[in-house]
């Protein structure tokens, strides 16, 4: 697993080893000592997933008080 950093300060590109094999692939989406290992200390209490159409825009939502860290998953597509 890499964690590299990003010109965003505490923006942290994290990508993660892909074993391939004929059934397909595996790869840990998050491993809480790797990820502190990487700089990443966090506690993470809700994990939510999407899929959207070809052409959807989805943004984040930021919070003024009781900030949240996010962990972005991108399969398909680009991050702006």
């Amino acid at each position: 697993m890499r964690f590299l950093p990003t010109a965003i300060p505490d923006v942290v590109l994290v990508e993660p080893d892909v074993l391939r094999d004929a059934r397909g692939y595996f790869f840990e989406v998050y491993h809480a000592a790797k990820f502190a290992q990487g700089g990443i200390d966090a506690t993470f209490v809700q994990d939510n997933q999407s899929r959207s159409p070809r052409d959807t825009l989805r943004g984040l939502h930021a919070q003024r008080t009781k900030p949240q860290g996010k962990l972005l998953r991108v399969l398909e597509g680009a991050i702006i």
